[in-house]
């Protein structure tokens, strides 16, 4: 889960669709589960996924897309991005791997995806139980203590995510996504929220900056360097001095 804006990464090459092994099946001529031929899957939707016919995703293409990312989860859950081959992960979600890589064209893709879930999940779980501090800081580091404990229960995911999105050269909207949870979190009264759009310059860049300690104080977790309750401290001061004129 999520990540300062960034363009991060060591090549460009990075961001160019891994191929298929030899003797794989190639993504365009593949014919999809959903029964397109390779004329009618030229298109894609959001996150690389085939657009359905008349733009509607179907129910089966939902569903497969789900199963691929679970899969590509439980892979890194236990062996990091490395176990995220393509092959692998194609065969543990039961898809061809022609299919796989028409919704998901390269690795990076898909972890960007798995990642994706995450703040999914934060997201629905902050919607049904609101932060309830009595400052915008003590919502805010609500929030970002609840995506840590849900990170830190899958350790391997979770350094395995946040390294591949720090070494790969690719643009990422979890930076805006964790900076709009943030400031919603921080303004607390009636019909008055806070949005990336809504928020001055100044208010989104403070946000933005306590997702970055957030990240960093993650990272340290990971390595063995800062327990639950430090980490949890650096964050409530650099919340308490950011969001201080909220």
């Amino acid at each position: 889960m999520r990540v300062p804006r960034t363009t991060i990464g060591a090549s460009a090459a990075a961001r160019a669709p891994h191929a298929p092994p030899p003797g794989s099946p190639r993504p365009a001529a593949a014919k999809g589960a959903s029964g397109a031929t390779k004329g009618a899957s030229g298109a894609r939707g959001a996150q690389g996924e085939p657009a359905a016919a008349g733009g509607v995703r179907s129910r089966s293409q939902h569903q497969r897309r789900k199963r691929i990312i679970q899969a590509a989860a439980a892979l890194a859950s236990r062996g990091g991005v490395e176990a995220m081959q393509m092959r692998t992960v194609a065969e543990r979600a039961g898809v061809a791997l022609g299919t796989l890589y028409r919704y998901f064209p390269s690795k990076m893709d898909l972890v960007v995806a798995v990642v994706s879930e995450e703040f999914d999940l934060l997201e629905g779980s902050i919607e049904r139980r609101p932060p309830s501090a009595a400052t915008p800081a003590g919502r805010a580091v609500d929030v970002l203590m609840r995506a840590t404990r849900g990170l830190m229960r899958e350790p391997e995911l979770a350094d395995a995510l946040i390294r591949s999105l720090i070494m790969a050269e690719v643009d990422t909207p979890f930076g805006d996504r964790m900076t709009g949870l943030l400031l919603r979190a921080a303004v607390d009264r009636p019909g008055d929220r806070l949005t990336t759009e809504t928020a001055t310059e100044e208010q989104a860049i403070l946000a933005g900056s306590l997702s970055s300690v957030w990240v960093q104080e993650l990272l340290e977790m990971l390595r063995g360097r800062r327990t639950h309750e430090q980490a949890q401290r650096r964050v409530e001061i650099a919340a308490d001095r950011l969001l201080a004129g909220f």
